[in-house]
Protein backbone atom coordinates (compact mmCIF):
# COMPACT_ATOMS: atom_id res chain seq x y z
CA UNK A 1 0.00 0.00 0.00
CA UNK A 2 1.39 3.74 -1.08
CA UNK A 3 2.48 5.71 2.33
CA UNK A 4 0.31 8.29 0.89
CA UNK A 5 -3.17 6.71 1.35
CA UNK A 6 -5.47 8.39 4.02
CA UNK A 7 -6.20 6.57 7.52
CA UNK A 8 -9.26 4.33 7.54
CA UNK A 9 -10.90 6.66 9.76
CA UNK A 10 -11.10 9.50 6.90
CA UNK A 11 -12.11 6.78 4.69
CA UNK A 12 -14.98 5.60 6.97
CA UNK A 13 -16.13 9.61 7.03
CA UNK A 14 -16.12 10.09 3.35
CA UNK A 15 -17.32 6.52 2.14
CA UNK A 16 -17.76 3.53 4.77
CA UNK A 17 -19.95 5.43 7.11
CA UNK A 18 -21.15 8.21 5.50
CA UNK A 19 -25.09 7.92 4.60
CA UNK A 20 -27.69 10.16 2.66
CA UNK A 21 -28.91 12.31 5.62
CA UNK A 22 -32.58 13.15 5.59
CA UNK A 23 -32.76 14.57 8.97
CA UNK A 24 -30.58 17.97 9.85
CA UNK A 25 -29.19 19.63 13.35
CA UNK A 26 -30.77 22.82 13.70
CA UNK A 27 -27.38 24.58 12.95
CA UNK A 28 -26.27 26.92 10.43
CA UNK A 29 -23.62 26.14 7.75
CA UNK A 30 -21.22 29.09 7.27
CA UNK A 31 -20.44 30.88 4.63
CA UNK A 32 -16.68 30.29 4.95
CA UNK A 33 -17.04 26.42 5.02
CA UNK A 34 -19.14 26.57 2.16
CA UNK A 35 -16.29 28.51 0.38
CA UNK A 36 -13.96 26.00 2.17
CA UNK A 37 -15.87 22.76 0.37
CA UNK A 38 -15.77 24.57 -3.33
CA UNK A 39 -12.33 25.71 -2.58
CA UNK A 40 -11.18 21.92 -2.24
CA UNK A 41 -13.51 20.41 -4.80
CA UNK A 42 -12.60 22.36 -7.67
CA UNK A 43 -9.05 19.98 -7.97
CA UNK A 44 -10.73 17.26 -8.40
CA UNK A 45 -10.37 16.57 -13.01
CA UNK A 46 -12.34 17.54 -15.29
CA UNK A 47 -11.31 16.88 -19.64
CA UNK A 48 -9.29 19.47 -20.46
CA UNK A 49 -10.09 21.47 -17.23
CA UNK A 50 -13.74 22.65 -18.31
CA UNK A 51 -15.17 23.03 -15.05
CA UNK A 52 -18.74 23.24 -16.01
CA UNK A 53 -20.34 22.78 -12.63
CA UNK A 54 -22.06 25.76 -11.24
CA UNK A 55 -23.59 25.70 -7.44
CA UNK A 56 -26.22 27.94 -5.57
CA UNK A 57 -26.65 27.63 -2.40
CA UNK A 58 -29.97 28.37 -0.95
CA UNK A 59 -30.20 28.38 2.88
CA UNK A 60 -32.32 31.81 3.08
CA UNK A 61 -36.10 31.25 4.01
CA UNK A 62 -36.72 33.31 1.49
CA UNK A 63 -34.57 31.19 -1.23
CA UNK A 64 -35.79 28.33 -0.04
CA UNK A 65 -39.59 28.98 -0.66
CA UNK A 66 -38.58 29.63 -4.22
CA UNK A 67 -37.31 26.22 -4.32
CA UNK A 68 -39.97 23.93 -2.66
CA UNK A 69 -42.51 24.33 -5.64
CA UNK A 70 -40.28 22.76 -7.60
CA UNK A 71 -39.26 19.72 -5.08
CA UNK A 72 -40.81 16.15 -5.48
CA UNK A 73 -43.20 15.80 -2.01
CA UNK A 74 -40.79 13.18 -0.50
CA UNK A 75 -38.22 16.14 -0.59
CA UNK A 76 -39.93 19.41 0.20
CA UNK A 77 -39.65 18.63 3.88
CA UNK A 78 -36.63 17.41 4.39
CA UNK A 79 -35.22 20.41 2.37
CA UNK A 80 -36.92 23.12 4.11
CA UNK A 81 -35.39 21.96 7.37
CA UNK A 82 -31.60 21.31 5.82
CA UNK A 83 -29.39 24.36 6.68
CA UNK A 84 -28.57 24.54 3.08
CA UNK A 85 -29.73 22.81 0.03
CA UNK A 86 -27.05 23.57 -3.46
CA UNK A 87 -28.29 23.35 -6.43
CA UNK A 88 -25.66 21.67 -8.35
CA UNK A 89 -25.87 22.83 -11.87
CA UNK A 90 -23.59 23.13 -15.37
CA UNK A 91 -22.83 25.83 -17.60
CA UNK A 92 -23.62 25.07 -21.24
CA UNK A 93 -21.38 27.66 -22.59
CA UNK A 94 -18.42 26.40 -20.45
CA UNK A 95 -15.95 26.68 -23.52
CA UNK A 96 -15.96 30.35 -23.01
CA UNK A 97 -14.09 29.85 -20.22
CA UNK A 98 -11.69 27.41 -21.64
CA UNK A 99 -9.10 30.37 -22.99
CA UNK A 100 -8.48 31.05 -18.83
CA UNK A 101 -8.59 26.99 -17.87
CA UNK A 102 -6.82 25.60 -20.57
CA UNK A 103 -5.00 28.32 -22.01
CA UNK A 104 -2.21 26.33 -24.13
CA UNK A 105 -4.21 25.21 -26.75
CA UNK A 106 -7.54 26.54 -28.59
CA UNK A 107 -10.02 24.46 -26.75
CA UNK A 108 -13.18 26.53 -27.06
CA UNK A 109 -12.56 25.62 -30.62
CA UNK A 110 -13.08 21.80 -29.84
CA UNK A 111 -17.15 23.04 -28.49
CA UNK A 112 -18.33 25.90 -30.26
CA UNK A 113 -20.99 24.98 -32.42
CA UNK A 114 -21.46 21.74 -31.32
CA UNK A 115 -24.35 21.51 -29.19
CA UNK A 116 -24.03 17.43 -28.95
CA UNK A 117 -20.61 17.40 -27.96
CA UNK A 118 -21.50 20.75 -25.17
CA UNK A 119 -24.10 18.88 -24.16
CA UNK A 120 -22.36 15.41 -23.10
CA UNK A 121 -19.10 17.23 -21.71
CA UNK A 122 -20.69 19.83 -19.65
CA UNK A 123 -23.34 16.98 -17.93
CA UNK A 124 -20.73 14.41 -17.85
CA UNK A 125 -17.56 16.78 -16.06
CA UNK A 126 -20.92 18.56 -14.31
CA UNK A 127 -21.59 15.21 -12.77
CA UNK A 128 -18.10 14.70 -11.73
CA UNK A 129 -17.94 17.88 -9.73
CA UNK A 130 -20.90 16.99 -8.14
CA UNK A 131 -19.50 14.11 -6.71
CA UNK A 132 -16.30 15.87 -6.02
CA UNK A 133 -18.61 18.53 -3.94
CA UNK A 134 -19.54 15.90 -1.69
CA UNK A 135 -16.70 14.18 -0.97
CA UNK A 136 -15.23 17.91 -0.04
CA UNK A 137 -17.81 18.03 2.31
CA UNK A 138 -17.87 15.08 3.75
CA UNK A 139 -13.63 15.84 4.55
CA UNK A 140 -14.49 19.25 5.92
CA UNK A 141 -17.54 17.58 7.98
CA UNK A 142 -20.89 18.02 6.54
CA UNK A 143 -23.38 15.65 5.80
CA UNK A 144 -25.00 15.58 2.27
CA UNK A 145 -28.04 14.07 1.30
CA UNK A 146 -28.40 14.15 -2.83
CA UNK A 147 -31.56 13.83 -4.49
CA UNK A 148 -33.06 13.33 -8.05
CA UNK A 149 -36.77 14.24 -7.42
CA UNK A 150 -36.84 17.77 -8.38
CA UNK A 151 -38.60 19.82 -11.65
CA UNK A 152 -35.44 20.52 -13.12
CA UNK A 153 -37.46 23.24 -15.79
CA UNK A 154 -38.75 24.72 -12.87
CA UNK A 155 -35.81 25.08 -11.15
CA UNK A 156 -33.96 25.88 -14.38
CA UNK A 157 -36.17 29.28 -14.98
CA UNK A 158 -36.29 30.42 -11.47
CA UNK A 159 -32.63 30.41 -10.55
CA UNK A 160 -31.12 30.56 -13.87
CA UNK A 161 -33.24 32.55 -15.91
CA UNK A 162 -31.79 34.06 -18.69
CA UNK A 163 -28.48 31.84 -18.04
CA UNK A 164 -27.27 28.54 -20.09
CA UNK A 165 -26.53 26.93 -16.61
CA UNK A 166 -28.77 23.82 -16.13
CA UNK A 167 -29.99 22.11 -13.26
CA UNK A 168 -28.20 18.50 -12.34
CA UNK A 169 -29.05 17.59 -9.22
CA UNK A 170 -29.52 18.89 -5.40
CA UNK A 171 -27.53 17.92 -2.58
CA UNK A 172 -28.88 19.18 0.88
CA UNK A 173 -25.75 19.76 3.31
CA UNK A 174 -25.62 20.51 7.01
CA UNK A 175 -24.87 18.16 10.08
CA UNK A 176 -27.11 15.34 10.09
CA UNK A 177 -29.52 13.18 12.64
CA UNK A 178 -30.10 9.40 12.11
CA UNK A 179 -34.15 10.69 12.10
CA UNK A 180 -35.59 9.27 9.20
CA UNK A 181 -32.39 7.13 8.52
CA UNK A 182 -33.09 4.49 6.46
CA UNK A 183 -31.29 1.29 6.94
CA UNK A 184 -27.68 0.75 4.61
CA UNK A 185 -28.56 -0.18 1.40
CA UNK A 186 -25.82 -3.04 0.12
CA UNK A 187 -24.00 -2.55 -2.89
CA UNK A 188 -22.28 -5.05 -5.63
CA UNK A 189 -19.25 -7.09 -4.79
CA UNK A 190 -16.09 -6.71 -7.07
CA UNK A 191 -17.24 -9.58 -8.86
CA UNK A 192 -20.36 -8.13 -9.60
CA UNK A 193 -19.55 -4.69 -11.38
CA UNK A 194 -15.96 -5.08 -12.14
CA UNK A 195 -13.99 -6.98 -14.75
CA UNK A 196 -10.22 -7.31 -15.00
CA UNK A 197 -9.24 -8.11 -18.46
Amino acid sequence: MSDKMINDEALDIIFRSARTRNGWEDRSVTATLMQAVYDLMKWGPTSANCSPARFVFVTSKEAKERLKPHLDSGNATKTMAAPCCVIIGHDMEFYEKLPQLFPHTDARSWFAGKDAKIRETAFRNGTLQGAYFMIAARALGLDCGPMSGFDAEGVDREFFAGTAIRSNFLCNIGYGTDENLFPRSPRLSFDEACQIL
